[in-house]
């Protein structure tokens, strides 16, 4: 099979907008949680969130162009470009009909949906749809507005899985290269659910933190007093390609995808197996692909959604898989800080992952101040403070709702 490599990354998150202030935000350990400011939260249980800070599409987008997009898709727009200067790739230059997109979205144009209709209920009688509803709210819609942007004519679908929508899409588009059915592909994922919508909907189920008195620290993955995940938004974007197509053109080279795998837990539509059966089965499944041992992974970026059954569930399934090597890994929640991006997390934290690589850094999980008794003290959870640690193999996990799990394996470039 063929080696791929990634060459270009982008992202727009709660604690930055673009690589540079993530990168930054991640290992300052900034929280992007605060009182919700895109509607009034009077009367909502849960009234913060992650929103992404002083986004302004106009500053990214011509208005006639941002104006027909729900914000997921501005969102997927916005970092892609990012990700593609960061690439430095000559369209000209590749063959387009071999350059593809395969985006994740876990809910798609969410907000759009909710104003549609509740003009239509207001309106009674007389029914009129914006002609942009359906082109609007489609999940697929993203990649269809990149390849049509950027003139790839190779594969081109969206993925919808839940939260861990985006590593599934990395994982296709990764398979697709690697097995010569392309060159380059754009792939990631975007969210925009922090609607009245989608706060009603995750609170309603008892899925949220309500710690309204102090959001900041909202998010507090494997904490005793964990009380739920806090609602992000946001998008990232990562640029694939076969090796010797990306060393032809000179391309700067970030790391190299080496495994990948995707499980179900059969278990529950909202809740993890107890005993982390599934999250143990695709960690398991990624290793095997990548063709490595236990003792080589340096670090997991964890699913870690500060969910009271979720975290316990996970660092079970760590300790089943590694063994006595879960005790040599640096394992962290960067959802700490961004908050759950839904779709978009698995593509965000692959970024911080490949962040952890090239800086020889890992990103810490902030918000913990109480030990679960639940949960194995001896597992280094990177609390509070960045460590530095050289990292060779890097794991990212995202398990969505429904039970579908994927963990994807990145190592530091080598000839």
């Amino acid at each position: 099979m063929r080696r791929v490599v990634i060459t270009g990354i982008g992202a727009l998150t709660p604690i930055g907008n673009g690589i540079q202030e993530f990168k930054e935000g991640l290992f300052n350990g900034k929280s992007g949680s605060d009182t919700i400011t895109y509607f009034d939260v009077e009367d909502f249980k849960v009234k913060f969130a992650c929103e992404l800070k002083n986004f302004d599409p106009n500053n990214y987008l011509e208005r006639k162009v941002w104006r027909k997009l729900d914000h997921f898709a501005q969102y997927a727009l916005v970092s892609t470009e990012e990700a593609m200067q960061d690439a430095g790739m000559d369209l000209e230059k590749i063959d387009l009909e071999r350059a593809g997109v395969i985006w994740g979205s876990g809910i798609g144009g969410f907000k759009t949906i909710e104003e549609e209709i509740t003009k239509d209920v207001k309106r009674g009688a007389d029914p009129k749809f914006s002609p942009f509803l359906i082109p609007k709210m489609i999940p697929d819609i993203v990649p269809g507005h990149i390849s049509i942007k950027y003139g790839f004519m190779g594969i081109n679908y969206a993925t919808v899985a839940a939260c861990a929508s985006a590593s599934i899409a990395i994982t296709n588009a990764f398979d697709y290269i690697r097995f010569g059915k392309a060159d380059v592909m754009i792939t990631g994922g975007s969210e925009a659910a922090v609607t009245r919508t989608g706060i009603g909907g995750f609170s309603s189920m008892k899925a949220l933190s309500q710690r309204n008195d102090d959001p900041k620290t909202g998010s507090r993955p494997f904490d005793v007093d964990r009380d739920g995940f806090v609602l992000g938004e946001g998008s990232g974007t990562i640029v694939l390609e076969e090796l010797e197509h990306a060393k032809k053109r000179g391309a700067k080279i970030y790391g190299e995808l080496v495994g990948a795998a995707m499980s179900a837990d059969a278990y529950h539509i909202t809740a993890p197996h107890a005993e982390g059966n599934g999250a143990a089965l695709v960690m398991k499944t990624a290793l095997k692909d990548a063709n490595i041992k236990t003792s080589d992974l340096d670090y997991i970026n964890v699913h870690g959604t500060s969910t009271p059954l979720g975290d316990i569930a996970e660092t079970l399934a760590i300790k089943k898989v590694f063994g006595e090597d879960a005790y040599k890994l640096n394992i962290s929640s960067t959802k700490s800080m961004t908050g759950h991006l839904l779709g978009a997390a698995g593509a965000v934290e692959l970024i911080a992952s490949v962040f952890a690589i090239n800086e020889s850094l890992i990103p810490p999980t902030i918000n913990h101040f109480t030990d679960d008794p639940q949960i194995d003290p001896k597992l280094n959870l990177t609390f509070w403070k960045p460590q530095e640690r050289s990292v060779e193999y890097a794991m990212s996990n995202t398990f969505g709702f429904g039970g579908h799990n994927s963990s994807i394996i990145v190592k530091k470039y080598s000839e």
